[in-house]
């Protein structure tokens, strides 16, 4: 990344979304935005991990707003754009985190709801996210989403059809939409944390102990600086693996 972009580590009266935000990656990033300064509105189904973020937020001085939802819940996204402009005006920051594995499965077996599924919560809410949200990022001075993406949208490993499609699909829908930001302050990217031990990383991987395995906060300091007003780069994806920007 650019060196000005490692140099974001204070976000006072900034507005921040991060989705999928009662564990995992989306957990520890909206706690550390919360402690820099930022308002976070934390989107996830699971009150309870919720509310501990919104303890463990405040206890470091921070503030969020918890928007317990699931995120296909299209009506309410639209709610939280409406919220969000008549209590700030802007949006700084949107961390499109939340995602689902869906069934690794040779393809002629999924079954169409699954498939349906997959698609509704890795693409079309963060479709839906960002008509929601597009116009309050544009308020912002150095506005900047990142989307969480996944190395199987290009490795195509079989079996893993679902992942591949739903992933391929958002980079392709994220990538267009930074393009069409080219006279615009705002940034968008996507980001690809590589291995991490998450819930949906279990799933896929049952008798992995996650030894080895990079943790959720180990990838905190990416995404903040994919989200500091001194990044320069749009439209690319940052792979951690890799430590670098590429395109997709």
């Amino acid at each position: 990344m650019s060196e000005t972009a490692n140099l974001s580590g204070d976000f006072t009266g900034k507005v921040a979304v991060v989705t999928g935000a009662s564990r995992g990656i989306g957990y520890q990033v909206a706690k550390a935005l919360g402690a820099r300064g930022a308002h976070v509105f934390a989107l996830a189904k699971t009150v309870g991990g919720l509310e501990d973020l919104d303890d463990e937020i405040r206890a470091a001085g921070g503030s969020a707003t918890l928007v317990p939802v699931d995120i296909t819940d299209y009506d309410a996204l639209d709610r939280l754009g409406a919220a969000i402009y008549e209590r700030f005006g802007k949006l700084d920051m949107l961390v499109g985190n939340a995602g689902i594995l869906g069934t690794l499965s040779p393809i002629g077996h999924i079954k169409p709801k699954d498939f349906e599924k997959v698609l509704a919560t890795n693409v079309t809410a963060n479709y839906r996210l960002i008509r929601s949200l597009d116009p309050l990022l544009r308020q912002s001075e150095a506005g900047r989403a990142v989307f969480m993406t996944s190395s199987q949208a290009s490795d195509r490993v079989p079996f893993w059809g679902l992942q591949a499609t739903s992933k391929a699909a958002l980079n392709a829908l994220v990538v267009t939409y930074a393009h069409e930001l080219d006279k615009a302050a705002l940034r968008v990217n996507l980001y690809d944390p590589g291995p991490v031990h998450t819930g949906l990383r279990a799933k896929a991987m049952p008798g992995e102990k996650g030894q080895g395995i990079t943790q959720p906060h180990e990838v905190v300091d990416d995404v903040l600086r994919l989200l500091g007003p001194g990044l320069s780069e749009t439209g690319l994806c940052y792979r951690r693996e890799s430590g670098r920007f590429e395109t997709v």
